[in-house]
């Protein structure tokens, strides 16, 4: 498997990051780029990454650090259909717990999905993510992952 990394998204891969498509029946678990984007705009702490392997967007993820505690979020990951199921998640979210806890000097990074999403669920488990018996305001299941 060639590299994966991300970049800032930008005039040169906005349009392509935005085509970005989910599998059938995905569209429910997470907000779309265009509402990603459009969150980062209003609240500038979100970061908006497009995620590539080699010289392919192959997706798109959002972090960010809140508050006086510095709560960290990976709140938005997607793979495009095209590459599911090729370990691509998984390894871009391994990346992401690095990147994310070095540029904000954390050890606990959060992230929230729809309780129906049982891949996204077993995937966040089996990397180390664990549920803390909470939900945000929308409902989602709030999983805490912390670095030893």
């Amino acid at each position: 498997m060639g590299e994966l990394y991300f970049r800032d998204i930008d005039n040169t891969n906005e349009a392509i990051v935005k085509n970005i498509k989910l599998k059938a029946g995905q569209e429910n678990y997470i907000e779309s780029v265009e509402e990603c984007l459009q969150e980062a705009e209003t609240y500038e702490e979100w970061h908006p990454v497009a995620i590539y392997h080699d010289e392919e967007i192959i997706g798109f993820a959002m972090y960010g650090s809140f508050g006086v505690n510095k709560d960290t979020w990976i709140d938005r990951i997607m793979i495009d259909e095209k590459y599911q199921g090729k370990g691509f998640g998984r390894k871009a979210m391994l990346k992401l717990i690095n990147i994310v806890s070095k540029e904000y000097g954390v050890n606990t990074i959060y992230l929230s999905i729809i309780e129906e999403n049982e891949a996204a669920y077993n995937l966040y488990k089996s990397i180390g993510f664990k549920f803390i018996n909470d939900r945000d305001p929308n409902g989602e299941l709030i999983f805490k992952y912390t670095i030893k």
